[in-house]
């Protein structure tokens, strides 16, 4: 059977591919659906012009960002400068973040990978796992967060799991859909990353089936707490740090993330009522604008709307805690970049002379000393509290 949004699962046990309900129960029951992105099909898929990352940044570009910002110029890099961060390079490395592919069985519309399940040729080969492990060893980095796709579509995701937290002791982080858990060649992952002390973080964009349904389709919210109770009753989300379960949200529509401590505490509160369920932390991320949300964006006509709220709160105090400062992103084929954003923008890392450096070639000492690269997008991880694969970085 070809992989197609519009697949379900059989008595085998098949990955759901549908995201997009056709006119069903799912999308009758969704009277006053949120403004925002909806469940979609991939870029890639539907050959859409923004594909081709140079779109992406010819559109970032166009806007007029004149008067915006801290030193009203709308470049990025020029208030980096402006806040006394001239040059702009790493602090120690701590994470080793993998793209182990952009397979998923989801294809939610603010996904900044373009992932789908037609993604099926971008995923990583054992020999470039290996070539990571060896990375890996020669960082010094204590956490390996691992990020797709759906990284556990991946052939040699529970081997470098396996590598990493038991072989070498690290802090491993599963990025997880949370769906993929109810597919029956999953549904043994929340007791063995239990057996692993495997972090578990979690998309879900709200603790309302509204808002979750549309954003990522009709049931998705459904088999979410599903998961959750699965993972709640390998001992997940009840306060151990070895079975620590966070949540991650993005705001459904053009509009900052919201006060991190709030929501987590709304969040709790609601998901414990409603469904028994309890999680450890949760993350509130901006959206980024690139891929699929600024696909939306500019069907809506709010790419300048948008990136003027993000430049207007551009904040000095999370530069710092910027991901790209701690953080080796590392794609399904091997090659380096300063962050998964970047890497999604094909916007490759550069040191010593080398535009596009692969894991097999990587040395620690070229990439403390490499300038960290940046444009317009960056603004989505300094705006307001912050935002980055840690959550909110300003929270005070």
């Amino acid at each position: 059977m070809p992989l197609d949004d519009a697949a379900t699962p059989d008595d085998a046990g098949f990955i759901e591919l549908g995201t997009v309900d056709p006119g069903g129960d799912g999308a009758a029951a969704m009277t006053e659906p949120p403004e925002g992105p909806r469940a979609t099909t991939s870029m890639s898929g539907r050959r859409a012009p923004l594909t081709a990352p140079k779109k992406q940044f010819d559109v970032l570009d166009a806007a007029d960002l004149e008067n915006a910002g801290s030193t009203g110029t709308g470049h990025f890099r020029e208030d980096l400068a402006d806040a006394g961060w001239d040059p702009f390079t790493p602090a120690e490395l701590e994470i080793v973040q993998i793209n182990v592919g952009k397979l998923c069985n989801m294809t939610c519309k603010h996904c900044h990978v373009d992932s789908g399940p037609d993604r099926t040729e971008e995923n990583m080969d054992r020999q470039t796992v290996e070539q990571c492990l060896d990375a890996i060893d020669e960082s010094g980095a204590h956490t390996v967060d691992l990020t797709g796709g759906a990284p556990e579509l991946n052939p040699h995701f529970e081997y470098l799991v396996e590598q990493c937290a038991v072989e070498r002791d690290l802090h491993v982080i599963d990025r997880c859909n949370l769906t993929i858990l109810t597919t029956r060649p999953h549904e043994h992952l929340p007791e063995w990353f239990a057996e692993r002390g495997v972090e578990v973080v979690c998309s879900l964009p709200h603790y309302r089936q509204l808002n979750t349904d549309a954003q990522r389709g009709a049931g998705t919210y459904e088999k979410s707490i599903r998961a959750l109770e699965m993972l709640n009753d390998a001992g997940y989300g009840k306060g151990d740090p070895e079975r620590k379960l966070t949540l991650v949200t993005n705001p459904t529509g053009a509009y900052l993330a919201g006060d991190q401590d709030s929501l987590e505490r709304e969040w709790k509160e609601a998901l414990a009522r409603n469904h028994g369920v309890t999680f450890d932390a949760l993350m509130a991320l901006n959206n980024m604008p690139m891929s699929r949300f600024l696909e939306w964006l500019m069907e809506k006509g709010q790419v300048e709307e948008y990136l003027q709220r993000l430049v207007n709160a551009f904040n000095p105090a999370t530069i710092a805690g910027l991901m790209c400062r701690n953080t080796l992103s590392v794609a399904w084929d091997g090659s380096l970049y300063d962050c998964d954003f970047n890497q999604q923008l094909d916007f490759d890392m550069q040191w010593d002379g080398n535009d596009a450096p692969h894991v097999s070639e990587f040395d620690l000492r070229a990439w403390q000393e490499h300038s960290i690269r940046t444009h317009r997008h960056c603004y989505g991880c300094t705006a307001g509290a912050g935002s980055g694969c840690g959550g909110a970085i300003d929270e005070e």
